[in-house]
């Protein structure tokens, strides 16, 4: 099915990410440059729901029905010719990542977790629940001048109780979402446009021995030359759709692999997609240069997310 770009939801944003569809119609999304997470009602008008510094990069919804966010640290940037934005590597000084909890009421929020067991996170990045209650995250890493901190595969519980690292060294991983019956989990390599797959034995446990590779990987599929890979949705028929910046796409991947549907964008830097509307067949889609949230008509509602959002 051919499927167009719609309507502009809402512009002047700055590097928008993480959206996240709300019961009552309107849309959550993090300014990664501005240090913000902003409610979208349905025609568009914002309001900041809370000011968090840094770098909010992924959201979503907990079984508290507070807003959980990767939150990376920051970024620098540069402005294009055309206006739009760039966002470059973190200046040294740049303070660790961390996951933060956001009242939706009030605007109140707390850090949760701002490191494991194994090392302080350096870029928290996508996030996603399980039907248990906790979460993944992926850690994108963090460039440190000529050196290069790798990032890694997280799960933790939203109590605040327990964080395990799961996977690691892994060099950028970003999108992160789980398959419809909850057995697979998906996750998005930006640098080297890969997507990968591991199988789930338990809530946050990854059976190593579904796959030949040693950390019970598989690949999925490739972005192509010269792509990259960002954040993710998964619809109702099993589909990972992922944004694909440097292309400016929505990559549809099918779970069995192969070459990746694409659904073009106009902008570059296309960061993030999320469903939702009365059936879930409107995918938001966040373009980060522009700073515009634009909605695609879907062929099939997006995928019941495990707390809503």
């Amino acid at each position: 099915m051919t499927r167009q770009i719609g309507a502009t939801l809402t512009d002047g944003l700055i590097l928008p990410e993480g959206p996240v569809a709300l019961p009552d119609g309107s849309l959550l999304v993090v300014e990664v440059l501005g240090g913000r997470l902003t409610r979208i009602a349905p025609d568009g008008a914002r309001t900041i729901v809370a000011e968090l510094g840094g770098g909010p990069n992924g959201a979503a919804i907990g079984p508290d029905g507070r807003c959980y966010v990767c939150n990376n640290g920051g970024f620098g940037h540069m402005v294009l010719p055309d206006g739009g934005l760039l966002p470059l590597e973190a200046p040294l000084d740049t303070p660790p990542g961390s996951i933060q909890v956001v009242d939706l009421e009030t605007g109140a929020f707390e850090t949760l977790y701002s490191h494991s067991d194994a090392t302080p996170f350096w870029g928290p990045n996508d996030i996603v629940f399980d039907d248990a209650g906790g979460f993944w995250f992926t850690d994108f890493g963090r460039d440190r001048g000529r050196a290069r901190m790798r990032g890694a595969l997280y799960y933790a519980r939203a109590d605040g109780s327990a964080i395990r690292e799961v996977v690691s060294p892994l060099d950028g991983p970003n999108g992160v979402g789980l398959s419809p019956d909850g057995k697979t989990l998906y996750v998005a390599l930006t640098f080297e446009g890969h997507l990968i797959s591991f199988q789930l034995s338990a809530p946050g446990v990854i059976d190593t021995a579904a796959s030949h590779m040693p950390n019970g990987s598989t690949i999925v599929g490739r972005a192509g030359p010269g792509m990259y890979l960002d954040s993710l949705a998964v619809d109702s028929a099993g589909r990972i759709c992922c944004a694909s910046p440097g292309q400016g796409a929505v990559l549809v991947f099918l779970p069995q692999g192969g070459a990746p549907e694409a659904v073009l964008t106009g902008d570059f830097l296309t960061t993030n997609v999320a469903f939702g509307g009365p059936d879930r067949r409107t995918a938001y889609v966040t373009l980060g240069s522009s700073g515009r949230v634009v909605t695609i008509d879907w062929d099939v509602p997006g995928l019941e997310l495990a707390f809503g959002g």
